[in-house]
């Protein structure tokens, strides 16, 4: 799981301006003045359908994601959608997940 969480962690520092990275007990927290995301190993898939290895992202959005990627999504309040996604392969750290990224950690920016 090291590859996945380098290869996204790249990323999101190469094109996303100010980006802290705060390690806690179960995640790494994705930060800008606010939570927008995190990677953990959250079990968000059956483990019998879940990639080994794998790495759990999760994105802190305005609106509802309708893609096939997303595992969970929840509600917590209204105009917050949290959106879990299981990573098996540094392909799947694509340009749609980035501009997901992107999307979240805009929509943290602006509260």
């Amino acid at each position: 799981m090291l590859p996945l969480y380098t290869a996204f962690a790249a990323r999101i520092a190469g094109e996303l301006e100010g980006v802290i990275f705060q390690p806690q007990k179960t995640q790494i927290t994705l930060k800008n003045r606010r939570v927008f995301g995190a990677v953990s190993f959250l079990a968000a898939r059956r483990a019998k359908d879940r990639p080994n290895p794998y790495i759990t992202i999760t994105l802190g959005l305005n609106r509802r994601l309708d893609s096939p990627r997303v595992d969970q999504a929840s509600e917590p309040y209204p105009g917050r959608w949290t959106h879990h996604l299981v990573i098996g392969s540094t392909e799947e750290i694509d340009d749609e997940l980035m501009a997901w990224a992107r999307e979240a950690y805009d929509f943290a920016a602006s509260k």
